[in-house]
């Protein structure tokens, strides 16, 4: 039986264009060209997936998420211009319940093979979520929301002057996370659950375009008793501190003579379909910190980036966890990582976060 999309977008350029990338899957295709049009359609039957447009007449995207996700979970794709202004609605959609986003047609030349397979790649995996994991994952949501409302705990001034008193010489352990497709919202869950004496760096690579990591960042640094940074070129990796890696670039280690160690930005893609790249990150501290010092976790999303990193700092002596094809959106990359032996416990997500937060 042939899957079902619903293209919602106010453009007709931009139905034309996903359209035509999204035939070559055998989908039943169908349109709505607003968001009270996708809410009325979406309502009345269930599509595989749905690609949703932001800002459109009668109905934006964000409250059409809303509405579809409370009446009828399904994945939607979220389709967004690559403007910083934008990076933050998206993950404002995200937070209501849509899975990943695409660029939007016409913002990274989309005729292009590359951007063209993120598209079909990202529609067919998507396709293959239940909705049963989607009401676990709007659980997830609805109680990230409600931590949000809730009187937050006002940072430690204390606690953030200490870590930033130390250097990067006291390091003792790197946590190296990865993570794509379904993962932002539990990268989130992860800094905000970790403690004010927090002594480990933590390293976050979320594949995202450079203006999405920015706003990410900013986002877990309000969310966070602990300093969050989005990666810069030279910048030293501190204890209690954490870093998510720029996009655009990899993510890479270096030690200077004087003994400090800092993050290295690697501007040549190389062979790397994402970049970052969790491969990329994971590789270079493996070179410099050595395995027994990394602490290795793959979390949901597409394809098999990290998965001959985690192989790599496994057998050098680092600890290795793995998202659980029970919990995981996407059970992609750490099947990969898993089915290549890199993965020493698989757990699902709720037993990931304490191990990570409780890391001594």
């Amino acid at each position: 039986m042939a899957k079902h999309i619903l293209i919602v977008d106010d453009s007709a350029l931009v139905r034309k264009q996903l359209s035509e990338m999204i035939n070559s899957l055998g989908f039943e295709i169908e349109f709505a060209k607003n968001g009270r049009e996708a809410v009325d359609k979406a309502t009345s039957t269930q599509y595989d997936v749905i690609t949703m447009d932001i800002n459109m007449p009668i109905m934006d995207g964000i409250e059409a998420v809303r509405q579809i996700m409370q009446a009828q979970p399904t994945p939607i794709l979220m389709v967004s211009s690559l403007t910083t202004d934008d990076a933050t609605i998206t993950m404002d959609a995200m937070d209501l319940g849509a899975v990943d986003y695409i660029a939007k047609p016409g913002t990274m030349n989309v005729g292009k093979n590359e951007n063209r397979e993120e598209i079909l790649s990202k529609v067919s995996s998507l396709s293959r979520i239940s909705p049963r994991r989607l009401k676990r994952q709007m659980a997830r949501s609805s109680s990230r929301e409600r931590r949000r409302s809730e009187p937050r705990q006002s940072r430690v001034v204390s606690s953030r002057e200490t870590a930033n008193a130390l250097t990067s010489k006291d390091i003792e352990k790197v946590i190296l996370i990865g993570s794509s497709t379904g993962g932002p919202g539990l990268i989130e869950q992860i800094c905000s659950s970790l403690p004010a004496n927090y002594k480990h760096p933590v390293c976050i690579v979320q594949h995202m375009p450079e203006q999405f990591t920015a706003a990410f960042a900013q986002r877990l640094d309000r969310a966070s008793i602990l300093p969050v940074h989005e990666s810069k070129q030279n910048m030293e990796l501190l204890p209690g501190n954490v870093y998510v890696a720029r996009g655009g670039v990899h993510m890479h280690f270096a030690k200077k003579v004087s003994g400090k160690i800092v993050i290295r930005e690697e501007k040549d893609k190389g062979t790397c379909f994402f970049q970052p790249s969790v491969n990329e990150m994971m590789k270079s501290a493996l070179e410099v910190f050595g395995g027994k010092n990394l602490v290795g976790v793959i979390l949901t999303g597409i394809g098999d980036d990290g998965a001959d990193a985690m192989v790599a700092i496994k057998k050098d002596g680092a600890y290795t966890l793995g998202e659980s094809e029970n919990s995981a959106t996407v059970y992609g990359m750490p099947k990969e990582a898993y089915d290549r032996g890199g993965v020493q416990e698989q757990l699902d997500f709720p037993a990931i976060l304490k191990k990570i937060a409780t890391l001594r």
